[in-house]
């Protein structure tokens, strides 16, 4: 195991900074990602740090739950914290038994008891940390829904493992995430390498950053992120987004990007979890049609996969949709890469899949799709989805950015 020192004072903050090196990998969800996650947790040695929105007490939910409580039994420190909403639905057995197991087990902002009533800003992230070496952030939650079932598909999802300095700065996102609220529980610092040689920490120079959205506590980075994609763009983007309406602003940098050139492909679900939000989709395709945005529709199975690549150079990828929710409402982690080479083959997977497991929709089959019941339907969807999206993302109050 590598010698750690314990963190100084002064580095206790994520620095929103590339850093590197770190070793990264594009995991496509289902069985490589619980895989993965599992043999992660075996092989952990002193802290765990599992931060979700969703967690379910199916079979997924329950296979993660033992292992997590079988390495705080080999005295491995290990912290979950899920969303107060989106994991209602755990019973007070399960929790209790996994709190007995020895696991630090907390709810984000609990319906209805948080100090501040933000209904729209939920711990949306999805972030594991083992001992500050390893880390897997994306879209993909615990649930049996993104994983592979006998007969049944997992959701298209991606999470982007990394081994390396990036991971250090997980963890202290997750204390601080976790000290985000009063506790007893101390938390321990994360380590750090107790010597800078690269070839200490990893053997690649994947260049990776993490970046945030908090709208109620100041931060915007993820939103400025996409923004800044767009307006920089010089040849061509993807982005792969399971509930894809962007607001004004991002409309517009969308709409002068495509009118620089720039190729722009957009992959959004074909059958959605959220029916009302996949048919408010569907109503903007006439807009991203007149402004030549390519639309393709996953087939197979629900698209929820948060990935944007742009000039085989530069990646983002995490639990931000492209919408106002995200950019006004939920707890958001993001990570960027920046490497040449692995983007590419992260570009040359996405055609892959566009090509074997997409349909495209083309101005001619959208007029097919058309009648007097269906688009009256959807815009009703488009302007109901706007009144929601304005509800979850109005506050009466905003933290002071941490």
């Amino acid at each position: 195991m590598m010698n750690i020192v314990h963190e100084p004072r002064s580095s206790r903050k994520v620095s929103g900074k590339f850093t590197g090196p770190n070793n990264v990998r594009l995991v496509r969800g289902g069985k490589e990602y619980f895989d993965l996650l599992h043999e992660l947790i075996r092989n952990a040695k002193e802290t765990i740090h599992l931060q979700t929105y969703i967690f379910d007490e199916d079979e997924t939910g329950i296979a993660v739950a033992e292992a997590l409580m079988e390495a705080a039994q080999r005295k491995v420190a290990v912290f979950v914290l899920v969303d107060g909403y989106a994991s209602r639905g755990l019973s007070r057995e399960f929790i209790t038994r996994i709190r007995e197991a020895g696991v630090y087990f907390r709810f984000f902002e609990p319906l209805f008891r948080s100090n501040n009533f933000y209904f729209g800003r939920r711990l949306h992230h999805k972030i594991f940390v083992a001992d500050a070496l390893h880390s897997l952030t994306g879209g993909i939650n615990i649930s049996n829904r993104y994983n592979d079932m006998p007969g049944e598909q997992a959701w298209l999802d991606f999470g982007l493992y990394a081994y390396g300095r990036i991971a250090r700065e997980f963890c202290t996102l997750c204390n601080n995430t976790w000290k985000g609220f009063k506790t007893s529980v101390k938390v321990p610092r994360c380590p750090q390498f107790e010597h800078d040689d690269a070839n200490t920490v990893a053997d690649k120079d994947s260049l990776v950053r993490i970046r945030r959205n908090d709208w109620a506590r100041g931060k915007n980075q993820i939103s400025s992120s996409y923004l800044r994609m767009f307006r920089n763009a010089k040849s061509h983007l993807v982005i792969m987004c399971s509930y894809f309406l962007p607001g004004d602003r991002f409309k517009r940098a969308l709409k002068r990007a495509s009118k620089r050139g720039v190729k722009i492909k957009v992959v959004v679900a074909g059958y959605s979890d959220v029916v009302i939000a996949k048919n408010a989709e569907r109503y903007m395709y006439d807009w991203l049609l007149r402004n030549n945005i390519e639309i393709y529709e996953v087939q197979d199975t629900v698209l929820h996969a948060k990935v944007a690549v742009c000039d085989g150079n530069w990646m983002t990828i995490g639990s931000y949709n492209v919408n106002d929710i995200s950019a006004h409402a939920s707890v958001e982690a993001n990570v960027e890469v920046n490497d040449t080479g692995f983007v590419k083959k992260v570009e040359h997977l996405f055609h892959h899949i566009i090509e074997t497991e997409c349909k495209q929709v083309t101005a001619t089959e959208h007029i097919k799709t058309k009648n007097i019941f269906r688009q009256p339907m959807r815009w009703l969807a488009f302007q109901f989805i706007r009144i929601v999206l304005f509800l979850f993302t109005f506050y009466f109050k905003r933290k002071k950015e941490d």
